[in-house]
C-alpha cells in the first residue's frame, strides 16, 4: 500500500531543494569561515571539570545553572531514554569525540531521534522531483531511504568525528613525549610535567592538549592516582596513549625513573613513526598505477599514435 503523492510538481520542489541546498551551503561557508578559538573552550571545559572534581570531594551539591527547557532535553527525558547502557555508551563516544556536556547526551539522543522522522519527511517530499521514473512509488521508495539514512547518519558522523580527533591527537603524541621528556629531565614531577606539557603544545595540538589539562586537574583532586591516567586511556582509546598511560602508571606504581621510561617510549614512537612513513612511501607506486593509467596513458597515446592516424586519413581520403 503505498501513500498518496503529494499535489506537488517538480517545477515547484526542484527550486524549493535548490535553495535549502544554496542556504545550507551558505551556513556551512559561515560556521568555516568563521574564527575559532579553541583555547576559550579548553579552558571552559577544565574549570567545569575542576568543579566537578571539588563538589565530588567536598560532597557538596552541584550548583545547577538555570537553563532554557529546550525541546530535545524534554523529549528525551520524558521518553527516558538517557538511561540505560545505551546512553552510557554515547556519552562515552561523545566524550572521545570531544563533547563531554551532559547537554550534548541530551542533543545527540534527540538528533537521532527526529533524524529519520525529518529525512523520512523530506525524501516523501521531494519523492517525485528526485525519482521520477519510479512512478506513484517513488514518495514511498524516498521515504524508506529517507528513514535509513537518517537511523545510520547520527552514528556514522559521531564515528566519523571521533576518528578525526583520534588522529589529531596521535600525531601531536610524538612531540610530547619529546616535552615529555625534557621536562623529566629538568625534574619536574609528573604532575607538573603534564601540566606544562599540556600548555606548550595547546597551539600545535589543541586536543591533546586538551586530555592532558583534563588529566592534570584529576591528578590534583582524586585520591587515586592511577584512576586519572586510566581515565586519560578510556578517553583516547588509541595503542599509542595505552601505551603512554601504562609506562606511566608503571612508573607511579614501582618508582622507576620517569625520564628513563619515557624516553624509550619516545624512541619506540618515532621509530613506529618511520616504518608507517616507509610503509606509506612502499604503497605509492601501486597508488599511482591506476592514475597514471587513467590520466597519463590516453595522452601518450594520442600524441605518439595521432599524427599517424591523421597521416593515414589523409592518404586514404
Amino acid at each position: 500500500m503505498s501513500l498518496p503523492p503529494l499535489p506537488l510538481s517538480a517545477d515547484v520542489l526542484v527550486p524549493i531543494g535548490v535553495g535549502v541546498a544554496n542556504f545550507l551551503a551558505l551556513m556551512a561557508l559561515g560556521k568555516a569561515l568563521a574564527p575559532r578559538n579553541p583555547m576559550a573552550a579548553r579552558v571552559r571545559d577544565h574549570a567545569r571539570r575542576r568543579s566537578e572534581l571539588r563538589a565530588s570531594l567536598l560532597k557538596a551539591p552541584k550548583l545547577r545553572r538555570p537553563r532554557p527547557i529546550n525541546l530535545a532535553r524534554r523529549v528525551v527525558e520524558g521518553l527516558n531514554l538517557h538511561r540505560g547502557g545505551d546512553a552510557r555508551k554515547i556519552a562515552a563516544a561523545l566524550a572521545r569525540a570531544g563533547w563531554r556536556s551532559r547537554d550534548a547526551t541530551m542533543l545527540f539522543l534527540g538528533l537521532r531521534l527526529a533524524s529519520p522522522l525529518v529525512l523520512g519527511l523530506v525524501g516523501y517530499l521531494l519523492g517525485p522531483a528526485l525519482a521520477p521514473k519510479l512512478g506513484p512509488a517513488s514518495p514511498l521508495l524516498t521515504l524508506l531511504g529517507g528513514l535509513a539514512a537518517g537511523f545510520f547518519l547520527p552514528g556514522v558522523l559521531l564515528r566519523n568525528a571521533v576518528q578525526k580527533r583520534e588522529q589529531k591527537i596521535h600525531r601531536g603524541l610524538p612531540d610530547a613525549l619529546d616535552l615529555f621528556v625534557i621536562c623529566a629531565e629538568a625534574g619536574l614531577s609528573l604532575d607538573a610535567a603534564i601540566a606544562r606539557v599540556s600548555r606548550e603544545i595547546g597551539a600545535s595540538a589543541p586536543e591533546l592538549a586538551d586530555e592532558l589539562g583534563l588529566t592534570a586537574i584529576e591528578l590534583g583532586f582524586l585520591p587515586d592516582r592511577r584512576e586519572a591516567l586510566h581515565n586519560l586511556a578510556r578517553r583516547v582509546d588509541t595503542p599509542q596513549l595505552r601505551g603512554l598511560v601504562n609506562t606511566l602508571v608503571q612508573t607511579e606504581k614501582y618508582g622507576t625513573p620517569l625520564a628513563q621510561s619515557l624516553r624509550v617510549l619516545a624512541a619506540e614512537f618515532r621509530e613506529a613513526r618511520v616504518l608507517k612513513a616507509e610503509e606509506k612511501a612502499a604503497r605509492l607506486p601501486a597508488t599511482l598505477t591506476v592514475p597514471m593509467i587513467i590520466f597519463i596513458l590516453p595522452p601518450l597515446l594520442v600524441v605518439l599514435i595521432g599524427p599517424a592516424i591523421v597521416q593515414v586519413l589523409a592518404t586514404l581520403h
